[in-house]
């Protein structure tokens, strides 16, 4: 892949792809349907993927064939006359969010060049990350105390001092009692763990620490962000039962106790984009009239660590967004 190919996507072409979503989605904010704000923003996605010329194929989608209508994990995008590329996508993280109206909903894609990030299955994965650059200072091979304690030591910090964020999900009650017993604070989160990663590494952010069980795909889609701006994540599949085991080993998963690194999960010369539907700590959500739209996004590749913030004005009258 040449790098003015790369330049051009990702400065102009991949985050109107996230853009497009964005808008589509921000129809739907606070009408409590997350089914339909989910679909306007993979409809438009889609659409717009489609116009890149590029040879795509999605490896972290909105689910398998037979699951997913559009944007399924396989399906090829893009004109088919650009570079190879794989794919992972989350056209609308925080489809709760978006259909209440809440804070932290985004839209967000990574381009990777072929076998570049990790065909993860749509099961769970207990992930931590942070700002830190020794994979010994945080990891999933040691307890959640000892985590957060070696987290205060190497930031020089009292661990009252740290933030960490966790799902509000009755799965971490246990965790959450942790946390709390060595008497760092709590930031919970009702959705969208991609960007508590995000924000974790962020040094402008309240957030030292993200830990907790949520989505392989988004493990994924965190660290294709990570591998741009820098940071540290693990991750662990999690199974339930014997089917969730199966569509592991049919995404080529063998090792189902792996502890995966950042570089395990994505690595090589990725792109991310990410644009906000709602405010939120990293990005502003979509501000919406009948004659224009604003538009909040940010666009990063891990070759040149290079990080754009993007804020874009679009006219209607000039040209009228369809979906």
């Amino acid at each position: 892949m040449s790098d003015q190919i790369l330049d051009r996507i990702l400065t102009l072409e991949l985050v109107r792809v996230t853009e497009r979503a964005a808008v589509a989605a921000s129809y739907l904010v606070g009408r409590g349907n997350e089914k339909d704000a989910d679909q306007a923003a993979v409809d438009a996605m889609r659409k717009e993927l489609n116009q890149l010329d590029i040879d795509g194929e999605v490896v972290i989608g909105e689910g398998e064939r037979d699951e997913a209508p559009m944007l399924f994990i396989g399906e090829k995008v893009g004109t088919g006359k650009g570079p190879k590329v794989d794919i992972a996508l989350d056209p609308l993280e925080g489809t709760t969010l978006t259909a209440k109206g809440q804070a932290d909903a985004l839209t967000t894609i990574a381009m990777a060049e072929k076998g570049s990030l990790l065909n993860a299955p749509d099961v769970y994965m207990e992930k931590i990350s942070a700002n830190v650059q020794n994979n010994q200072v945080i990891s999933l091979q040691q307890s959640l105390k000892s985590n957060i304690q070696e987290l205060a030591k190497y930031k020089k910090v009292n661990v009252e001092d740290l933030v960490i964020c966790i799902l509000d999900r009755e799965r971490h009650k246990d965790s959450l009692e942790v946390i709390r017993s060595t008497g760092a604070r709590v930031k919970m989160i009702g959705d969208g763990d991609v960007s508590a990663v995000i924000s974790s590494v962020i040094n402008s952010s309240n957030i030292d620490m993200y830990y907790g069980i949520g989505g392989a795909p988004e493990g994924v889609l965190a660290a294709a962000a990570l591998q741009c701006i820098g940071g540290s994540i693990e991750g662990k599949l999690l199974f339930n039962n014997d089917d969730e085991v199966m569509r592991a080993k049919k995404t080529g998963i063998t090792d189902l106790y792996k502890i995966y690194s950042l570089k395990d999960l994505a690595s090589g010369d990725i792109m991310f984009s990410a644009t906000g539907v709602t405010d939120g700590t990293m990005l502003k959500g979509i501000k919406i009239t009948k004659d224009y739209a604003e538009t909040h996004s940010i666009v990063m590749r891990s070759k040149t660590g290079t990080i754009r913030h993007i804020n874009g004005e679009h006219n209607f009258n000039i040209k009228q967004l369809e979906y």
